[in-house]
Order: C-alpha cells, then sequence, then structure tokens
C-alpha cells in the first residue's frame, strides 16, 4: 500500500506539525515516547527530524492490555525504557496506527504509573476508523477508512510499509 518514500513524507509532515504545535503551546524541551514496536520506528524518524535533545523512551503496553486476560501474554513483550522522569513533562507519544483507542489507552496508564506529566501530545502515522474509546491524536500523518474485516500494519523496521490485511474470518458488512 505505502512505500518508504510515501511514509518519509507522512513523517517529515508530522514532524513539521508537531514542531508547530509545540511552538503554539510554548513547549521548547518534550520527551519523545514510541509505543513498540511501529510506534518506536516512527519515534525514531521523528526524533531525527525534530532534534529532540533527551533520549528517546520505549513503551511495551503488553501487561496494560485490557485483552491480556483473553490472549495472554506477549510472546515478545520487550522491557519498557524510559530514561528520564516524567513528572510535569511535556511527551510525545508516537504510535502507528490509532484504531479503537484501547493501546493508547493502556500507554497512558502505564505512564501515569511512573509519574504525572504535564502533557502528552499524541503523534500516529496511520487513523483509521473503528474508535471505541474517545481518545483523538494531536497529529496524524494518514487517515483511511477502512472495512470492519480490513487491518492497517506496519512492517519494517527497514524498510517501512504499510500494508492493508483482509481478515477472511469477518464480513466487511455491518449490522444495524
Amino acid at each position: 500500500m505505502s512505500d518508504q518514500s510515501e511514509i518519509d513524507s507522512l513523517v517529515e509532515e508530522m514532524a513539521r506539525e508537531l514542531q508547530d504545535l509545540l511552538h503554539q503551546r510554548h513547549i521548547s524541551d518534550p520527551l519523545m515516547i514510541g509505543i513498540h514496536t511501529g510506534g518506536v520506528w516512527i519515534a525514531k524518524k521523528l526524533y531525527q527530524l525534530m532534534g529532540i535533545q533527551r533520549e528517546l523512551g520505549v513503551l511495551d503496553i503488553s501487561f496494560y492490555r485490557d485483552d491480556f486476560t483473553r490472549i495472554g501474554i506477549n510472546p515478545q513483550v520487550k522491557p519498557t525504557s524510559l530514561p528520564f522522569g516524567i513528572d510535569d513533562q511535556h511527551i510525545i507519544l508516537v504510535d502507528d496506527v490509532l484504531h479503537t483507542g484501547r493501546t493508547i489507552r493502556a500507554a497512558m496508564n502505564e505512564l501515569f504509573d511512573y509519574g504525572r506529566p504535564a502533557s502528552i501530545s499524541l503523534a500516529v502515522l496511520v487513523e483509521r476508523s473503528g474508535r471505541e474509546l474517545p481518545i483523538a491524536a494531536s497529529v496524524v500523518g494518514k487517515q483511511l477508512d477502512l472495512a470492519s474485516n480490513e487491518h492497517v500494519k506496519l512492517s519494517g523496521p527497514d524498510p517501512l510499509q504499510l500494508i492493508i490485511q483482509k481478515d477472511p474470518g469477518k464480513s466487511s458488512e455491518t449490522s444495524a
């Protein structure tokens, strides 16, 4: 669906929008945290483009998911790495895809276990239809309206590609 050059263009535009947002909010020294895995890949690119000074943080929300008891533990759990305190800090939280909002809710729950940030701005490469929680991104690279049986996935990290997959077990029709 999307190749590396399109993703690079989207991320460059996201970096400009984030810089504008920070300027409007008078934020000069934000922290950036990527959500494992795809969010970290996008965060690394944004981090470089924006010239953020403090180390990049990585969040693995595996233990904070609300479906943890149903699906079990992710076999590839990675450690969260926040090499800084987050109390009273302005955070840019980065993920690859915003769909239901549940990943972002889990990420914020984990962040609040580490402290109380001054603010959290959400940047996502793709925002798609299907929100279940009232969560909105501050900066979006691309919006997609997909059928209920379609999912968007970021593969990478090198090269990065957005792929739309169909779930053969679901119908694309919705009932009223």
